[in-house]
């Protein structure tokens, strides 16, 4: 896989909920914190202002345009910022099954379609602390996967068929994997290894550690991998990712090893050797350094004893 898809896999994003809300007249809506999880929405017909705990000022948000919300922070929606609002287990609590459309007011002035995510990952902030708490996709004609998804999502939820809630759940993730990809090509100089991903010579690197993070690697075979010079490499390296190639070696290395030792049976010793370490006492030393506690302390923090 992709290193991106790598990390989402290590994530376990998991949609628990997808739906509709078709509203009129003055209204607001406020939203309460979800916990570990990801809010993605899309503005299908009408307009609408959106206020995130954590950011300085609402953003206006009109026919086409998406947004993301990485932190799960509370939040609030509205036709005005003025409207008193109304607390969302309140104004959905009348429906029933997964994938409605919710009318308030007669509907017909904004359309709004969103989902929520759960991440069963013990890693999330690898990607989440990378993202703002806020993520806002306008709508300039370029994002025509992401409407797409979008339009499908509503099909899926106004004709209600036989299956519709796993094809909600696949769209979902495609809206979620479609919004990051927005945010990465609208934001060229971020910096850490989401961002990188943007660049073709350390996203090559990325990806060559990703795919084979048990090799002996090298500041000079990566290099040559992306046809730097290493010095060259190591600096760019460090700039656009924000830590040097052998530290995110490690770092990735290290996430692999909690996703096993929270989910296998592997000895640590296995799970060593597969991860590219001759030793399991120079891999626990890495993973203390890098986790906080060792191998099995980890193990049993994630509720497995088996290690």
């Amino acid at each position: 896989m992709d290193p991106l898809s790598d990390v989402l896999g290590l994530l376990k994003p998991r949609s628990y909920m997808s739906a509709g809300v078709d509203i009129a007249g003055p209204w607001a809506i406020q939203f309460s914190r979800i916990g570990k999880g990801i809010k993605t929405g899309a503005i299908v017909s009408g307009e609408c202002w959106l206020s995130v705990e954590g950011v300085d000022n609402p953003v206006h948000l009109q026919t086409g345009d998406c947004f993301l919300l990485p932190h799960g922070n509370p939040f609030f929606m509205g036709s005005d910022m003025d409207v008193p609002p109304v607390a969302a287990a309140d104004v959905f609590a009348t429906n029933t099954g997964y994938g409605h459309i919710r009318t308030v007011n007669g509907g017909g002035e904004c359309l709004v379609v969103s989902s929520r995510f759960m991440l069963d990952g013990s890693q999330a902030d690898l990607l989440l602390s990378l993202l703002p708490p806020l993520v806002h996709i306008h709508d300039h004609g370029e994002t025509v996967a992401l409407r797409h998804s979008v339009e499908r999502m509503m099909e899926e939820m106004r004709k209600n068929e036989p299956g519709s809630t796993l094809v909600l759940q696949n769209l979902a993730h495609m809206m979620l994997i479609q919004a990051l990809r927005q945010h990465l090509d609208k934001t060229p100089d971020g910096t850490g290894w989401f961002f990188a991903l943007a660049d073709k010579q350390i996203g090559a690197a990325i990806g060559a550690i990703h795919n084979a993070p048990a090799h002996p690697w090298t500041v000079e075979a990566l290099a040559s991998h992306t046809g730097m010079s290493r010095s060259a490499f190591a600096a760019k390296f460090k700039e656009r990712v924000g830590k040097s190639p052998m530290a995110y070696l490690t770092r990735w290395r290290m996430l692999l090893a909690g996703e096993r030792l929270g989910t296998s049976r592997d000895p640590v010793s296995v799970i060593a050797l597969a991860l590219g370490y001759e030793s399991e006492s120079a891999f626990s030393t890495a993973f203390k350094r890098e986790m906080g506690c060792s191998p099995r302390q980890y193990s049993q923090l994630q509720g497995n004893t088996a290690a």
